[in-house]
C-alpha cells in the first residue's frame, strides 16, 4: 500500500468540514447555543479576573469537554434518526445516554467556574453592596 501524498488542500478541506460541523452544532442545537454562551461568559470572567495559567487550563478543558460531549450527542441523535425513523425504545436510551454525558460535563465545567470564578464574584458583590 503506498503513501499518499500530504496535500494542503486536502487539509484545509478537511478543516472546513469541521467547521461545517462546528456552524451546523451551534445553529441547529438551543443546547450548544446556552454552551456556547456559558464559555463566552466563562472566557470573559477569566480575562476580567486576570486567572492563572493553571485556572486557565481548568476552563478551557471544562468548555472544551462540554462542547465535544454535545457534538458527539448531536451526532448521535442524528445517526439514530437516520436509522430508526419511528420511534424505538432502545434508540430512546441510547439518547438519553449520551444526554447524561452531555449533563455531567455540563455539572462539572459548572463546578470548575465556581471553584475559580466563586471567590472574586463574591468579592465583586461585596463591593457592590458596599455602595448601597
Amino acid at each position: 500500500m503506498g503513501k499518499s501524498k500530504y496535500s494542503f488542500t486536502a487539509r484545509a478541506r478537511s478543516f472546513r468540514f469541521a467547521i461545517n460541523g462546528l456552524i451546523h452544532l451551534f445553529k441547529s442545537e438551543v443546547n450548544a447555543q446556552i454552551h456556547l454562551l456559558a464559555a463566552i461568559l466563562a472566557i470573559g470572567m477569566g480575562l476580567y479576573f486576570q486567572i492563572q495559567t493553571s485556572e486557565w487550563l481548568w476552563v478551557i478543558s471544562a468548555i472544551a469537554l462540554v462542547i465535544i460531549l454535545e457534538m458527539v450527542n448531536t451526532a448521535i441523535e442524528e445517526l439514530m434518526d437516520l436509522l430508526h425513523p419511528d420511534q424505538n425504545p432502545k434508540v430512546g436510551v441510547i439518547k438519553d445516554l449520551v444526554a447524561g454525558a452531555v449533563l455531567i460535563s455540563a455539572i462539572y465545567a459548572s463546578a470548575v467556574g465556581l471553584f475559580i470564578f466563586g471567590e472574586p464574584c463574591l468579592n465583586v458583590a461585596k463591593t457592590l453592596l458596599t455602595f448601597l
